[in-house]
């Protein structure tokens, strides 16, 4: 098994860097998590609506609590949780995440051919991925790149998939039910749409 938890190296990143930009993402390459803070801010304007995805790279960072609980940022997740388990409101939690001006997360691994790897549990992250959200924003540890999108799948079935059901199992009492529940490979941005931070530490699963 290859070690899933390794930083790439220079070329590596620099490689990733150039595949990932020809298939229209926008990349910037920062040393840290302090510097990575930085471009998430930069990236996303005060005032700004954001909904803030169920991340450890976020939370490592404290992103999400900025987001969430400065009071400089139109946060989503606060309304979110709000409605969350009220079923009069089912619809409305739906509907909240699906097409923020800014998302922002972090992804399960990136290629250095320039492809990407979103699993998920409930989905609930991937509409705004995909298409909602005007800008997405995710934050990658440069431990998560890897050759191409079969290693991004053990990847996540040997590294990201058993420390997931641990966090579970911590949080929630249960672990992940069986089996990864939703996948999507992220292929090409047309639109210049999603900007992802590499960044040169360990950062998340």
């Amino acid at each position: 098994m290859a070690n899933f938890a390794t930083v790439a190296n220079d070329t590596t990143i620099a490689r990733t860097q150039a595949a990932l930009e020809a298939n229209g993402f926008k990349v910037t390459v920062v040393n840290d998590g302090k510097a990575a803070s930085q471009a998430a801010l930069r990236l996303i304007p005060k005032g700004a609506e954001v909904m803030t995805m169920t991340s450890k790279t976020l939370e490592a960072l404290g992103l999400d609590t900025l987001f969430n609980e400065s009071g400089d940022y139109d946060a989503v997740r606060p309304k979110f949780l709000a409605a969350f388990g009220d079923p009069a409101k089912k619809d409305v939690v739906r509907k909240l995440g699906v097409a923020p001006a800014y998302a922002i997360g972090s992804v399960h691994a990136i290629t250095q051919d320039g492809h990407a790897l979103i699993a998920s549990g409930t989905g609930s992250q991937l509409p705004a991925y995909l298409y909602g959200a005007g800008s997405v924003v995710w934050v990658v540890g440069a431990q998560k790149i890897v050759s191409d999108l079969q290693e991004a799948s053990d990847r996540l079935r040997q590294h990201v998939f058993p420390l997931e059901d641990a966090r579970l199992k911590e949080v929630y009492g249960a672990g992940v039910q069986g089996s990864i529940n939703k996948e999507v490979a992220y292929h090409k941005e047309p639109a210049g749409r999603v900007h992802i931070i590499i960044v040169k530490e360990p950062l998340g699963f």
